[in-house]
């Protein structure tokens, strides 16, 4: 019995010692993630250029960055000097939070096929109307339908972005490689697209319409392409501000497939 009673009693002594190994690991990792304040940013290029700067630092993991607030929250491999994380982002003033705080951002969906329902119906909705376009069928142009197709995609896909344009600015300026150098691209972009789709509704000037989707979609799949190699955790823009969309290989499809329709009707005649 006695010897039971000690064996006990030695778990115990274990488990408290576990349990006190825990804590001290959860109070090292919150004393590694810290918040900032940052004064002078104003727009979603602003952000990108920070949460870059602050990532390019050595002593950072990950950066989370917000416009809104403004506020950083650093997740920190060792301890880092204001000074230092100031030398960084140059002209923005930063400066350490006293109280923690969660920064209030909405949290990006999961990749599923769920999560990316309503861009998959839209699409399919586009899609099924460009079919129905040459109804009754009698003869049936694929290079019709494609333009159909993208004079639906550029307008649907326009509107939802002109919803709310300043939101989609700030999204798009987190990747887009144009956006992020020139904010004002994030709000003329839309429109481009309200042109384009109009252009390919009544076929103005195809050669003209087909060259300006080639480097226009161009330009942005390359941002594109580029968020998704470096694994970024960030909101895709397609649809403006209006769903939840994460960064992912869906988006890449999408826009390359746009330069791709538009480089066959260019081939083609068309």
């Amino acid at each position: 019995l006695e010897q039971r009673i000690s064996n006990n009693e030695s778990r115990t002594t274990n488990l408290e010692q576990r349990i006190s190994n825990n804590e001290s690991r959860t109070t090292n990792l919150e004393q590694m993630i810290k918040n900032y304040s940052i004064d002078g940013m104003t727009c979603g290029a602003c952000v990108a250029k920070v949460k870059k700067a602050l990532e390019d630092i050595p002593a950072v993991n990950t950066a989370m960055v917000q416009l809104e607030t403004p506020q950083a929250r650093l997740d920190l491999k060792e301890t880092v000097s204001p000074s230092e994380l100031q030398q960084a982002i140059g002209k923005y003033k930063i400066s350490p939070l006293k109280e923690t705080g969660e920064i209030k951002s909405e949290a990006l969906a999961e990749k599923s096929l769920r999560t990316y329902k309503p861009l998959l119906l839209i699409i399919a909705f586009i899609f099924g109307v460009s079919l129905l376009a040459q109804y009754p069928f009698d003869t049936f142009s694929f290079m019709l339908w494609m333009r159909y197709f993208m004079a639906g995609f550029f307008l649907v896909f326009s509107f939802f972005k002109l919803l709310n344009i300043s939101g989609f600015a700030n999204n798009y300026a987190m990747y887009d490689i144009l956006a992020g150098r020139w904010k004002v691209w994030g709000y003329i972009y839309p429109f481009v697209e309200l042109a384009l789709g109009i252009a390919y509704l009544i076929n103005f000037m195809p050669w003209l319409t087909n060259w300006l989707t080639l480097v226009v979609l161009g330009i942005s799949s390359i941002g594109v392409i580029k968020s998704n190699l470096n694994r970024q955790k960030i909101k895709c823009a397609c649809l403006g501000d209006v769903f939840n969309l994460p960064m992912s290989t869906v988006t890449i499809v999408e826009d390359v497939t746009m330069v791709l329709m538009a480089g066959l009707m260019l081939f083609y005649g068309f």
